[in-house]
């Protein structure tokens, strides 16, 4: 079984060689690489967070919602995915710290909802006007 999936590897392998490169500069086909991640990386979280936030309020609003971010709050989550990615300390402790905010608002659910409502209904009017 080992064997076949060498030859699948190599099989793989040759054929990747066989495409050419979009560029014949190596720097520009890092840029492109770059720009196409990126930009995938960014469609994939939208429809990530237009899908979880989507299917309790609405694919128009979780969109209003998405769109009224502050770039405060862009840049403290931007930060604490990169702390996350960056080591396994890093995601114990931000693993911790989300799964501690969920039990504490699961606890005070009532007035968490209410809380959380508000704030979403001002974002959601943040991202009408932007």
């Amino acid at each position: 079984m080992a064997k076949k999936g060498k030859k699948l590897a190599d099989a793989a392998k040759d054929a990747a060689d066989k495409v050419p490169a979009p560029s014949p500069n190596p720097m520009t086909n890092l840029i492109l690489a770059d720009i196409a991640l990126r930009t995938g990386g960014a469609l994939l979280r939208r429809g990530v967070e237009k899908g979880l936030i989507g299917s309790k309020l609405g694919s128009k609003k979780a969109g209003r919602v998405i769109k009224g971010r502050s770039m405060m709050q862009t840049l403290v989550g931007t930060a604490i995915a990169r702390v996350a990615t960056r080591s396994v300390p890093g995601a114990i402790v931000v693993g911790g710290g989300l799964l501690a905010k969920t039990l504490y608002d699961r606890k005070r659910s009532r007035k968490a909802e209410a809380a959380g409502e508000v704030a979403v209904e001002e974002q959601a009017e943040r991202g009408k006007k932007a």
